[in-house]
């Protein structure tokens, strides 16, 4: 639930987000109902959470101090993870559903933004991919997403402990700051494989070809931990085919 908007140019090959967003068309509220969601096909199920778990991260993974808004994102993605295991074991569990579809509206609704500048990177690197490709959205982002926490992680490095501490429980004892992070990223991966989520963009039908493109499709953002180079966005995007 928001203002925005996206939209595709085919003949710029440009997926641009947020283009309508505007106070005067932010809706009032929302009727959900998780019967809908119950007859997705099992693909776009997944694709759809690992959307709403992005959205949470794009806001996640932004400014350096204590913020109210990062507690409730970490009890966010601690509800998805687990209400998300057993949609993918039973898509027809009305409550794992009825409890991501309530996290979907928080993930976006401006609440857990409150505060922070918020990145959208992977947003904007999925959204050129599916610009060019025509891939479902949620699988776009799955695939360019730990290419992209992984290279900016030294610069957010207190941020990626905190999430892999109080989202995904790594033990630190005897590991430095660091290792524990890239611990936290590699138990997303290993949630990711579970659910069965497209892990490189070569599967959704890009390649190595177009990788000039894709970069130059890409729009910049600055309020994650990195403004990207064009170099290191198609260097990501490259790391992404994998």
């Amino acid at each position: 639930m928001n203002a925005g908007a996206v939209i595709t140019n085919p003949e710029t090959k440009q997926k641009i987000g947020h283009v309508f967003a505007d106070e005067k068309i932010m809706p009032r509220f929302a009727v959900l109902n998780p019967k809908y969601t119950l007859t997705l096909p099992h693909y776009q199920m997944v694709a759809g959470i690992y959307d709403i778990f992005n959205h949470i991260c794009e806001q996640y993974f932004s400014g350096e101090d204590d913020n109210t808004s990062d507690y409730i994102s970490e009890g966010l993605m601690r509800s998805l993870l687990h209400s998300s295991r057993i949609a993918n074991r039973d898509p027809q569990n009305y409550e794992a559903c009825s409890n991501i579809m309530w996290t979907a509206t928080w993930a976006l609704n401006t609440l857990v933004a409150k505060g922070k500048s918020t990145d959208w990177m992977v947003h904007m690197l999925g959204q050129a991919v599916g610009a060019y490709t025509n891939a479902t959205h949620g699988m776009t982002l799955a695939a360019v997403s730990l290419p992209y926490y992984r290279y900016i992680l030294p610069y957010g490095l207190q941020k990626f402990k905190r999430f892999a501490l109080n989202v995904w429980d790594v033990d630190p004892a005897g590991k430095t700051d660091e290792q524990v992070a890239r611990e936290g990223l590699a138990a997303m991966e290993a949630w990711m494989r579970e659910l069965g989520l497209t892990m490189n963009i070569s599967e959704l039908g890009a390649s190595e070809d177009m990788l000039e493109g894709l970069a130059d499709a890409t729009l910049v953002m600055n309020g994650g931990y990195k403004v990207l180079s064009r170099d290191e966005i198609i260097q990501i995007l490259k790391e992404s085919l994998k």
